[in-house]
Protein backbone atom coordinates (compact mmCIF):
# COMPACT_ATOMS: atom_id res chain seq x y z
CA UNK A 1 0.00 0.00 0.00
CA UNK A 2 1.48 3.58 -1.26
CA UNK A 3 0.21 6.78 0.12
CA UNK A 4 0.60 9.90 -2.45
CA UNK A 5 -0.56 12.83 -2.32
CA UNK A 6 -3.53 14.77 -3.64
CA UNK A 7 -4.74 18.28 -3.43
CA UNK A 8 -8.47 19.51 -3.41
CA UNK A 9 -10.08 23.47 -3.22
CA UNK A 10 -11.87 24.31 0.36
CA UNK A 11 -15.43 23.34 -0.88
CA UNK A 12 -14.10 19.84 -2.21
CA UNK A 13 -12.82 19.45 1.09
CA UNK A 14 -15.78 20.06 2.66
CA UNK A 15 -17.63 17.91 0.43
CA UNK A 16 -15.32 15.27 1.42
CA UNK A 17 -15.76 15.75 5.24
CA UNK A 18 -19.81 15.50 4.81
CA UNK A 19 -19.74 12.84 2.72
CA UNK A 20 -21.04 13.70 -0.40
CA UNK A 21 -17.77 13.70 -2.30
CA UNK A 22 -16.32 10.17 -3.17
CA UNK A 23 -15.24 10.64 -6.43
CA UNK A 24 -12.42 12.76 -8.49
CA UNK A 25 -11.28 13.40 -11.47
CA UNK A 26 -8.10 13.99 -13.19
CA UNK A 27 -6.34 15.06 -16.25
CA UNK A 28 -5.25 12.03 -18.27
CA UNK A 29 -1.41 12.93 -19.12
CA UNK A 30 0.77 9.73 -21.06
CA UNK A 31 -0.41 7.39 -23.72
CA UNK A 32 -3.14 5.93 -22.93
CA UNK A 33 -3.27 2.01 -22.06
CA UNK A 34 0.85 2.34 -21.28
CA UNK A 35 0.53 5.26 -18.12
CA UNK A 36 -0.21 3.52 -14.64
CA UNK A 37 -2.21 5.55 -12.95
CA UNK A 38 -0.20 8.12 -10.76
CA UNK A 39 -2.24 8.14 -8.10
CA UNK A 40 -2.36 4.67 -7.02
CA UNK A 41 -4.35 1.06 -7.44
CA UNK A 42 -7.04 -0.04 -5.38
CA UNK A 43 -6.22 -0.04 -1.67
CA UNK A 44 -3.46 3.15 -2.10
CA UNK A 45 -3.61 5.90 0.22
CA UNK A 46 -3.72 9.38 -0.59
CA UNK A 47 -3.31 12.02 1.60
CA UNK A 48 -5.31 15.31 1.03
CA UNK A 49 -3.39 18.77 0.54
CA UNK A 50 -5.62 21.75 1.46
CA UNK A 51 -4.78 25.43 1.99
CA UNK A 52 -3.82 25.43 5.11
CA UNK A 53 -2.33 28.06 8.30
CA UNK A 54 0.25 27.14 11.38
CA UNK A 55 0.47 29.16 14.04
CA UNK A 56 0.04 29.71 17.65
CA UNK A 57 -3.37 29.56 18.98
CA UNK A 58 -4.90 33.15 20.34
CA UNK A 59 -7.48 34.19 23.09
CA UNK A 60 -9.31 37.48 23.01
CA UNK A 61 -7.15 38.92 20.30
CA UNK A 62 -3.38 38.10 22.00
CA UNK A 63 -1.23 35.09 20.74
CA UNK A 64 -0.51 32.30 23.11
CA UNK A 65 3.17 31.37 22.76
CA UNK A 66 2.62 28.93 25.78
CA UNK A 67 0.52 26.85 23.97
CA UNK A 68 1.63 24.49 20.75
CA UNK A 69 1.66 25.61 17.27
CA UNK A 70 -1.92 24.05 15.55
CA UNK A 71 -2.76 23.64 12.05
CA UNK A 72 -5.94 25.62 10.77
CA UNK A 73 -7.77 24.97 7.58
CA UNK A 74 -9.35 27.41 5.47
CA UNK A 75 -12.28 24.69 3.98
CA UNK A 76 -13.60 24.99 8.00
CA UNK A 77 -13.94 28.27 7.74
CA UNK A 78 -12.39 28.78 11.45
CA UNK A 79 -10.37 32.19 10.75
CA UNK A 80 -13.22 33.49 8.04
CA UNK A 81 -13.58 36.22 10.56
CA UNK A 82 -10.26 37.43 10.92
CA UNK A 83 -9.01 36.78 7.67
CA UNK A 84 -8.28 39.57 5.23
CA UNK A 85 -9.11 39.74 1.82
CA UNK A 86 -5.00 39.95 1.51
CA UNK A 87 -5.40 36.16 2.13
CA UNK A 88 -4.16 36.37 5.33
CA UNK A 89 -5.20 34.63 8.24
CA UNK A 90 -4.71 37.10 11.13
CA UNK A 91 -0.71 37.99 10.67
CA UNK A 92 0.06 34.90 9.03
CA UNK A 93 -0.73 34.39 5.48
CA UNK A 94 -2.60 30.99 4.42
CA UNK A 95 -0.33 28.85 2.83
CA UNK A 96 -1.41 26.88 -0.74
CA UNK A 97 -2.36 23.55 -0.58
CA UNK A 98 1.25 22.42 -2.69
CA UNK A 99 2.97 23.51 0.35
CA UNK A 100 1.32 21.05 2.89
CA UNK A 101 3.60 18.97 4.33
CA UNK A 102 2.16 15.51 5.51
CA UNK A 103 2.53 16.14 8.71
CA UNK A 104 -0.61 18.65 8.40
CA UNK A 105 -2.57 16.49 6.18
CA UNK A 106 -6.31 15.27 8.47
CA UNK A 107 -7.76 13.68 5.52
CA UNK A 108 -6.61 10.31 4.76
CA UNK A 109 -8.89 8.53 1.73
CA UNK A 110 -8.10 5.27 0.55
CA UNK A 111 -8.75 4.62 -3.26
CA UNK A 112 -11.82 2.17 -3.97
CA UNK A 113 -11.57 2.13 -7.58
CA UNK A 114 -9.44 3.38 -10.52
CA UNK A 115 -10.89 3.67 -14.73
CA UNK A 116 -10.10 5.48 -17.22
CA UNK A 117 -12.70 7.47 -19.35
CA UNK A 118 -13.77 10.56 -21.32
CA UNK A 119 -14.77 13.75 -19.29
CA UNK A 120 -17.77 13.92 -20.66
CA UNK A 121 -18.74 9.85 -20.02
CA UNK A 122 -19.97 11.20 -16.63
CA UNK A 123 -23.18 10.01 -15.29
CA UNK A 124 -25.74 12.23 -13.10
CA UNK A 125 -25.08 9.77 -10.57
CA UNK A 126 -21.13 9.76 -10.64
CA UNK A 127 -21.23 14.07 -10.91
CA UNK A 128 -22.79 13.94 -7.23
CA UNK A 129 -20.14 11.56 -6.19
CA UNK A 130 -17.79 14.46 -7.01
CA UNK A 131 -19.99 16.29 -4.81
CA UNK A 132 -20.77 19.12 -6.49
CA UNK A 133 -23.28 21.30 -4.59
CA UNK A 134 -26.68 20.79 -6.17
CA UNK A 135 -29.96 21.67 -5.80
CA UNK A 136 -33.04 19.23 -6.56
CA UNK A 137 -36.00 20.54 -8.38
CA UNK A 138 -33.72 23.41 -9.36
CA UNK A 139 -35.86 25.98 -11.33
CA UNK A 140 -33.38 26.40 -14.08
CA UNK A 141 -33.41 22.99 -14.17
CA UNK A 142 -29.90 22.24 -14.24
CA UNK A 143 -27.91 18.82 -13.49
CA UNK A 144 -25.08 18.12 -11.60
CA UNK A 145 -23.74 16.68 -14.73
CA UNK A 146 -23.97 20.48 -15.73
CA UNK A 147 -22.13 21.96 -12.19
CA UNK A 148 -19.87 19.46 -12.52
CA UNK A 149 -18.86 20.74 -15.88
CA UNK A 150 -18.62 24.34 -14.64
CA UNK A 151 -16.66 22.94 -11.88
CA UNK A 152 -14.28 21.26 -13.68
CA UNK A 153 -13.93 24.46 -16.13
CA UNK A 154 -13.24 26.78 -13.52
CA UNK A 155 -10.22 24.43 -12.76
CA UNK A 156 -8.66 23.11 -15.85
CA UNK A 157 -10.11 25.48 -18.98
CA UNK A 158 -6.86 26.24 -19.69
CA UNK A 159 -5.17 22.79 -19.80
CA UNK A 160 -8.35 20.64 -20.20
CA UNK A 161 -11.66 22.22 -20.97
CA UNK A 162 -14.72 20.43 -20.58
CA UNK A 163 -15.22 21.07 -24.59
CA UNK A 164 -12.04 18.64 -25.27
CA UNK A 165 -13.79 15.84 -23.75
CA UNK A 166 -10.57 14.66 -22.15
CA UNK A 167 -9.23 11.37 -21.19
CA UNK A 168 -9.26 11.24 -17.12
CA UNK A 169 -8.57 9.37 -13.95
CA UNK A 170 -11.69 8.42 -12.16
CA UNK A 171 -10.75 7.43 -8.65
CA UNK A 172 -13.57 6.23 -6.37
CA UNK A 173 -12.44 6.62 -2.97
CA UNK A 174 -13.43 6.29 1.26
CA UNK A 175 -12.52 8.19 3.37
CA UNK A 176 -10.46 5.97 6.11
CA UNK A 177 -8.84 7.11 9.52
CA UNK A 178 -4.96 7.06 9.26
Amino acid sequence: MKGRPILFSSPMVRAILDGSKTQTRRSFAGTLGVTPCPYGVPGDRLWVRETFVQGHPSDAGEVRYDLPLRYWYRADGDLDMWAGEDGHAGDVPWRPSIHMPRAASRITLEITDVRVERLQAISEEDALAEGVPFVQNDPFERTARREFQDLWDSLNAKRAPWASNPWVWCLTFKRVTP
